[in-house]
């Protein structure tokens, strides 16, 4: 899975990809890198970053999920609203960093044939990262992500449609990243496929002391990690740098 942030305040790019224009022109480079699903976002969910309303959302991503209808797309919002919009226009997954948790969001997206991805959050991006506690956090993650699935086939969408997603560094210190990482088999237990985005994230920078944009080798060592503890899905800036890894991987695996 591709990155691309429609956003003037993204942590990684810093509003590189912000016009419309860059963002289809990058999204396409990515494809052909090698990513096969492109998540695009127009909200910052970086610590600290201030929400903005559901019409500027959807001013950003709207242009340039329409142009990528060859693709196969994720938007990456928590706003009901603005995933019915995105799967009118042809969105073929939802990435939600809330898990669906917003009123009408189960609604938004059960009539749909996409597929959806449940992502734990500790509070809200603005807050999320002041001291976040947990007693233990990989029972309490682990344990969250149980139940929304649960809601979520409730609520009628099939279970085939359901990945998960840790949430690193969402309201998670670097400690807590590494007991997840470490122990990210036992998010197996949950039967459906495992998203991991790690790709330039601030733990990264913690271990090596290395900027945003110096954090590759970092970034691929936990993508190998990732892929080890049972990954499915691997949410990246450096598509063709991950790819690499992957194909190393595998073929090591099959030898």
């Amino acid at each position: 899975m591709g990155v691309v942030n429609v956003t003037p305040d993204s942590f990684s790019d810093g509003g590189r990809y912000f016009a419309p224009s860059a963002a289809i022109a990058h999204a396409r480079a990515l494809a052909v890198e090698g990513a096969q699903l492109i998540d695009i976002g127009g909200e910052s969910t970086r610590p600290g970053a201030a929400p903005v309303s559901e019409d500027e959302e959807l001013a950003r991503i709207l242009p340039v999920l329409e142009a990528l209808g060859d693709l196969c797309v994720s938007v990456d919002t928590r706003r009901p609203a603005v995933m019915e919009a995105a799967l009118d226009a042809g969105a073929s997954m939802i990435n939600d960093v809330q898990a669906l948790q917003a009123p009408g969001a189960l609604g938004a997206v059960r009539e749909a044939q996409c597929a959806v991805c449940l992502m734990h959050m500790k509070g809200e991006p603005a807050t999320m990262q002041r001291e976040p506690h947990y007693d233990d956090v990989m029972r309490e993650v682990k344990g969250f992500l149980q139940e929304r699935v649960a809601a979520a086939v409730a609520a009628g969408i099939a279970r085939e449609r359901i990945v998960v997603d840790p949430g690193f560094g969402f309201g998670k210190t670097a400690a807590h990243n590494l007991t997840l990482l470490k122990r990210l088999g036992e998010f197996g237990e949950l039967t459906v496929p495992l998203l991991v985005g790690l790709s330039r994230k601030s733990t990264i920078g913690k271990l090596t002391g290395r900027a945003s944009g110096e954090r590759l080798a970092g970034g691929l060592a936990m993508a190998l990690i990732a892929l080890q503890g049972g990954a499915t899905i691997l949410r990246v800036h450096d598509v063709k740098e991950t790819r690499d890894l992957i194909a190393v991987w595998q073929a090591v695996r099959a030898a």
